[in-house]
């Protein structure tokens, strides 16, 4: 049930994660997120950070728990280096419909040359016609409307 746009703690799992009502492996938390290990990991090591109030996209977040949010990816950024020394780490965040738990969070995971994991490009070249001169213009057309000028 989802009351003032936040959804309530005991109806969505990663709320009940966060918030140590439901036990998982948490390796760093403060009064705004929890970090837990990914129980579905990438790599050893596969962390979520995941705020303790529910909110679905990162525009919904407010901006303590954001900056939360950024001193714990660096935190767990280094504490990765340092377990697993690895080839790099990646930071991501699926929105919409690729958020499959329904709750805003961001992983953090190592990452090993031929690990499997990567991204999908565009197969057709002529899909990236004029693609940076029009997208940068439709950019700060946006930027302009949500950040007008102080």
């Amino acid at each position: 049930m989802k009351v003032g746009g936040i959804m309530e703690k005991d109806s969505c799992r990663f709320c009940g994660l966060a918030n140590k009502l439901i036990p998982c492996n948490i390796v760093f938390e403060d009064e705004n997120i929890s970090c837990f290990l990914d129980i579905d990991p990438i790599n050893k090591g596969h962390v979520l950070i995941v705020p303790k109030r529910h909110y679905v996209e990162l525009v919904d977040v407010d901006g303590d728990t954001c900056n939360s949010i950024s001193v714990a990816s660096k935190i767990i950024y280094e504490a990765i280096n340092e377990i697993y020394k690895p080839d790099g780490i990646s930071i991501m965040q699926n929105g919409g419909i690729f958020n499959d738990v329904g709750h805003y969070h961001i992983h953090v995971f190592p990452r090993y040359k031929g690990d499997g994991f990567g991204w999908t490009y565009p197969k057709d070249d002529a899909v990236l016609d004029n693609y940076l001169t029009d997208t940068k213009e439709r950019f700060t057309n946006c930027i302009s409307e949500i950040r007008p000028s102080r």
